[in-house]
């Protein structure tokens, strides 16, 4: 399905300032001729985001964001297609902005989104019923917006913005004008890569009437809260009634050391009209999340944790039903919890996300039964659906997400869009394998195996091969595809990638997933061991040869397995890693984590916290001797960039081979473009040195 040409695109009443920026997407000959992914090529493909389906059903918009690697940035504009995927592609914005959070009009003649083509963040709007299709400006809010819904009438619209509501160092001392200190005198001061500035994210609401927004009012006036929830501020933590009269959102309404010690988010009902706010979710002390309203308006589902402090809890799939107040839980009878969600149009059907055995996939709850419809190896990520249509995101190691619809009856899903098919064509993707490897204590372990795709399974030839250690702790080693942690990327360098589902991933049960809370360098290091192990027994592999490589938690399952691999390994890789769980502890920013997966504060030290911070990888420093490849963001505070330092000057000083990479604009992870791109380039000549000679 090749995209229309320019005619398709549209004109805009209010012209921004024309822009230099070109999509960058092709390969070139040489990339071509070698067949395989790098660094680069992995910047040409197309992000597919944010499904959104007409109100008929038929037809799909979306967002697609592309990158140029050379101006080192990237824009998202909006595409059409129809919902079963039978016609050509309609790109309907211009990189003269970027296009996000698209939503249709009632009618279905045209689509809302936000776009920065005037500078600042708005609501603009096109047309889809005029042969030139002209995208007009629907707000003009002061320091522009984050999020927007329209009210199911559409005379209303509620939007998100940040909101000033503490006194920083400039009011008091406003004739210090060059004094520049944070005054802190509470916990989170600062969070996931972002310093406290006084200003909160709230929810507006305005009239909407010709086109423009008409007045505004702040429903969380006054609140020192984010809403949405920091750090992501995403548009599912809210949502209309069905008639309009109300807004549902959840929110975590703490401050400082509460906020800092506890998940308990609930999810609130603004009344219009009234203009008073209900908890809905008193009664629950760990994560309420994503409201979500049935067509009918007689449903809300939403997802609730149940411990309070522990954000890798089971995500309960709760529904209400509104007028007699009764909650049940669709999710009771199984392990797995539910990622997301999203009605049928009659209000009877819910569908949703699920994780099985380190997949992603759809299910459907109806007349009091949970039916599978999607199997094999993906992972969904998005619902949408409208009538009798379901359509949602989903990837592989494999395949950059794309949209599928899913058949609601029957099962069973088909592809939709080809966003980066042009660069599947000319490449070659190496072979997945799922292989169950047995543990140190009896258990069969999920592993996937990625082969190199010049793979020949009838030659002598050994790989090096390199061990991948998740992050999370709590998150699976799925079927994702990544720009950063590619298994694809990984292996196109010449590697046996060796990816592990060790205790602490969720997808399978509740003991394996909760295993490694406390435990973090017992059994699941035995179960990184057990994967590596098994593996390099095969003919295929140089068992001298062999590397490993993690973020985060990875990272520090780097760190430990530094002093204690027993020369399994040749080189390692850690990116923003724990490396002395006491600094860390002191350091991070929610220590409703450290909390519950340390056990407590380090200055407690019953046994088996003690035995926990015993067990730090800075104490096993003695060990070293394998070369060591550290990389940080500077604006990292989850976990601290000064770990990250502190292993590094601790490798140099026992004079074992080490590099570090310090990112000072970049966060937990490394997101712009060329700072990527070194960052591949860095890591895959560190391993060809020790393992490729």
């Amino acid at each position: 399905m090749a995209l229309l040409a320019a005619a398709a695109l549209v004109s805009c009443e209010k012209k921004a300032d024309v822009v230099s920026f070109k999509i960058n997407n092709q390969l070139t000959p040489e990339e071509k001729n070698k067949g395989v992914l790098s660094p680069g090529i992995m910047w040409k493909f197309g992000q597919v985001s944010d499904p959104q389906l007409s109100p008929d059903g038929k037809q799909a918009v979306y967002c697609v964001r592309h990158y140029n690697l050379e101006e080192n940035k990237g824009v998202s504009n909006l595409y059409l297609i129809a919902s079963n995927g039978e016609s050509e592609v309609q790109k309907l914005t211009d990189e003269n902005g970027s296009d996000t959070n698209p939503r249709w009009s009632a009618d279905g003649n045209s689509i809302r989104f936000i776009s920065n083509r005037a500078g600042s963040s708005q609501i603009f709007e096109i047309a889809l019923n005029t042969k030139e299709r002209k995208i007009h400006q629907v707000s003009d809010i002061e320091g522009g917006i984050t999020n927007f819904e329209f009210s199911p009438k559409e005379d209303m619209v509620l939007y998100t913005k940040e909101v000033k509501v503490d006194k920083t160092p400039e009011d008091i001392y406003p004739n210090l004008k060059h004094a520049n200190v944070r005054i802190i005198t509470d916990l989170m001061y600062r969070h996931w890569d972002t310093w406290e500035d006084g200003r909160y994210s709230h929810i507006f609401v305005s009239g909407f009437a010709f086109g423009r927004l008409v007045g505004e009012k702040d429903i969380n006036a006054g609140e020192a809260f984010d809403t949405p929830m920091a750090p992501y501020y995403d548009i599912s933590d809210l949502c209309w009634s069905a008639n309009g009269k109300s807004v549902y959102y959840s929110s975590k309404k703490l401050t400082g050391k509460a906020y800092a010690l506890s998940t308990n988010s609930d999810i609130y009902r603004y009344d219009i009209e009234t203009g008073t706010t209900e908890n809905l979710t008193a009664q629950n002390k760990g994560y309420d999340r994503t409201p979500v309203v049935s067509p009918n308006g007689q449903k809300l589902a939403w997802l609730s944790m149940e411990t309070d402090g522990y954000e890798s809890d089971k995500n309960r799939l709760m529904v209400l039903e509104v007028e007699t107040g009764r909650v049940d839980e669709v999710t009771k009878n199984s392990d797995p919890g539910a990622e997301t969600m999203c009605w049928s149009a009659d209000g009877n059907t819910l569908y949703f996300i699920s994780g099985q055995r380190a997949t992603y996939q759809v299910f459907k709850y109806a007349n009091g039964e949970v039916t599978q419809l999607t199997k094999g190896a993906h992972d969904y990520t998005s619902l949408v659906s409208k009538g009798e249509v379901l359509i949602g995101r989903k990837m592989t190691m494999s395949m950059a997400p794309e949209l599928f619809s899913i058949n609601t009856t029957e099962g069973g899903d088909k592809q939709i869009t080809t966003t980066n098919r042009h660069l599947y064509e000319n490449l070659r993707m190496g072979k997945v394998q799922e292989r169950w490897v047995k543990t140190t204590d009896g258990r069969e372990m999920l592993t996937w195996v990625i082969f190199p795709p010049n793979f020949d399974s009838t030659s002598t030839t050994k790989y090096p091969a390199l061990l991948y250690c998740q992050g999370g702790p709590q998150q699976a080693v799925s079927q994702f595809w990544s720009s950063r942690w590619n298994m694809q990327l990984i292996a196109a360098q010449g590697y046996i990638v060796v990816a592990p589902n060790r205790r602490g991933t969720p997808t399978f049960n509740r003991a394996w997933l909760t295993q490694i809370s406390g435990d973090y360098a017992g059994q699941n290091i035995n179960d990184y061991y057990s994967a590596i192990d098994a593996v390099k027994k095969e003919p295929y592999v140089d068992a001298n040869r062999l590397g490993a490589l993690g973020a985060s938690y990875g990272a520090y399952s780097i760190y430990y397995m530094a002093g204690t691999h027993n020369k399994r390994f040749k080189a390692f890789s850690a990116h923003c890693g724990m490396f002395n769980l006491e600094s860390m502890y002191g350091t991070t920013e929610e220590k409703f984590f450290v909390n519950y997966d340390l056990g407590g504060a380090y200055w407690e030290r019953g046994d088996k916290i003690s035995r926990t911070y015993d067990k730090s990888p800075h104490n096993l420093v003695q060990n070293w001797n394998t070369p060591i490849l550290i990389t940080v963001g500077e604006h990292d505070y989850r976990i601290p960039y000064t770990e990250s330092l502190q292993a590094f000057d601790a490798a140099q000083l026992r004079g074992v081979p080490s590099k570090l990479l310090f990112f000072p604009t970049e966060t937990h992870f490394v997101s712009s473009p060329q700072n990527a791109v070194l960052w591949h380039r860095e890591l895959f000549d560190w391993f060809a040195t020790y393992l490729q000679q």
